[in-house]
C-alpha cells in the first residue's frame, strides 16, 4: 500500500450568509493550491445548517475540486436534500453510507444521524453496512471509518450532551474488523485526538467556528478563531499520522 495522504475538514454549516461562504471557500482555495494534491478530501458533516437544497446546491459549488471529495451526513444535514442537490440521487431518508477506494485503502464514510436530533447513533442499516463492506474487502487493504459524531467524551458539556450512543455497538464492529485503521469525526467544533477501542480516534476542526473549552472561556463559540482543517497520512505500516492547520 502506497502512503495515503488525505484532507479532512467539518461542520461548515453552510447557510448562505457571506461569512460562511467565504471562510469554506479559503480552505477549499488552500486545498486546491497545495504544490501536491491530497488524495481525498473528507467531509465529515454539518455541510449544510438547515438543511436546504439551496445549501446544498451551494455546497457542491464550494466543494467542486481536482480530487476526491468524499462527505457523510451531520446531525444539521437533511438526508433527502443531501442526497438530491449534493450527490445528485434520488430523495431518500435512509441513511447516507458509502465506501471508497482511495490509494489503496477503503475509506467508509458513515451516517450516524437521527433524524431531527443532535446525537448520533450506530443504527442496524449502517451497523450492518459496515460489517458487510468491511468483511468483503481483499485481506490486505486497510479502511478507514469517518462518521460525524464522536464516540468519546471531549470534556465539553456541548459536544459531549450529543455524542456516538451507544458506542459499545462500534467497539464491537472495531474488534471484528482489524483492518481498521482509525476512525474520524467531526461535531465537536474543535481539533483532538483519543482513542476508542484501541484504535486512534481524530475529531477534525470546524471551519465555521472553533469550540472554546471550559479552561477557556464561558461563550462556547469562539467565531475569531480561522477555519481549521486536518491533513491524515496513512503509512504503509498503517500508522495514522495527523497534522491539524488553520487558514488564515
Amino acid at each position: 500500500m502506497a502512503t495515503l495522504l488525505l484532507a479532512q475538514i467539518s461542520d461548515l454549516h453552510l447557510d448562505g450568509s457571506r461569512r460562511a461562504t467565504e471562510r469554506a471557500a479559503r480552505v477549499m482555495d488552500h486545498l486546491r493550491a497545495l504544490p501536491r494534491p491530497v488524495d481525498a478530501l473528507l467531509v465529515t458533516g454539518d455541510i449544510a445548517d438547515h438543511g436546504t437544497e439551496a445549501e446544498y446546491e451551494e455546497a457542491a459549488r464550494l466543494l467542486d475540486a481536482p480530487f476526491p471529495v468524499l462527505t457523510c451526513p451531520g446531525n444539521h444535514d437533511v438526508r433527502p436534500a443531501f442526497r438530491k442537490a449534493l450527490l445528485g440521487e434520488e430523495p431518500s431518508e435512509a441513511p447516507v453510507n458509502r465506501v471508497h477506494q482511495v490509494a489503496g485503502t477503503a475509506v467508509l464514510m458513515c451516517d450516524t444521524t437521527v433524524p431531527g436530533q443532535d446525537h448520533g447513533v450506530l443504527d442496524d442499516v449502517t451497523a450492518n453496512w459496515i460489517d458487510r463492506t468491511l468483511s468483503g474487502l481483499p485481506d490486505d487493504t486497510p479502511a478507514l471509518l469517518a462518521f460525524h459524531q464522536p464516540p468519546v467524551d471531549l470534556y465539553h458539556p456541548l459536544p459531549d450532551s450529543s455524542r456516538l450512543e451507544r458506542p459499545e455497538r462500534l467497539a464491537v464492529l472495531l474488534d471484528a474488523h482489524p483492518r481498521v485503521a482509525a476512525v474520524l469525526t467531526g461535531h465537536a467544533h474543535t481539533a483532538a485526538a483519543s482513542t476508542f477501542a484501541g484504535r486512534p480516534l481524530v475529531v477534525g476542526p470546524a471551519v465555521t467556528w472553533t469550540l472554546r473549552l471550559p479552561w477557556e472561556g464561558d461563550r462556547p463559540a469562539d467565531r475569531e478563531q480561522p477555519p481549521g482543517l486536518a491533513f491524515h497520512v496513512l503509512g504503509e505500516d498503517r500508522r495514522l499520522t495527523t497534522h491539524f492547520r488553520v487558514v488564515l
